[in-house]
């Protein structure tokens, strides 16, 4: 199972925020959307990543505001992104190594989606779910 599998699955929808937009902006979107993470796009360039984790570390934790504080003072900006070519056991390696969360994915340089743990997870099962499936009817024919 590939990169591109998952997004075809859950869509490629790409929810970011700008460098210069408040922390307090991003997570009104977090919310809405329902997510825990967004892109920092910027003239189509990925230049990092918000999560809730780097809120609950960067701003909270440090009697930072949120409607005072950038997005590109507490973001992640050297992200790791994937392709959508990439194995599914590539970001589970990844992910674990790495301690992440959510991976982009960029073709040519310009991003595509983003694949959360969550959605590798799944993945996962439901491949492990049709392989017992096809090993069950394979034993009772």
């Amino acid at each position: 199972m590939k990169v591109a599998d998952i997004l075809k699955a859950k869509g490629s929808n790409i929810f970011s925020i700008l460098p210069d937009s408040s922390v307090y902006d991003a997570l009104k979107i977090m919310g809405q959307k329902n997510i825990g993470a967004l892109m920092v796009i910027e003239d189509d360039e990925l230049k990092g990543i918000f999560s809730e984790r780097d809120y609950a570390r960067k701003v909270v934790l440090v009697n930072r505001t949120s409607r005072d504080t950038l997005i590109s003072e507490i973001m992640t900006a050297n992200v790791i992104t994937v392709a959508p070519a990439d194995s599914i056991e590539h970001c589970m390696e990844l992910m674990s190594i790495k301690k992440i969360r959510h991976l982009p994915v960029a073709l040519n340089g310009k991003v595509t989606g983003l694949i959360s743990i969550s959605d590798v997870v799944t993945a996962i099962i439901q491949s492990q779910k049709e392989t017992i499936s096809h090993l069950e009817n394979y034993i009772h024919q």
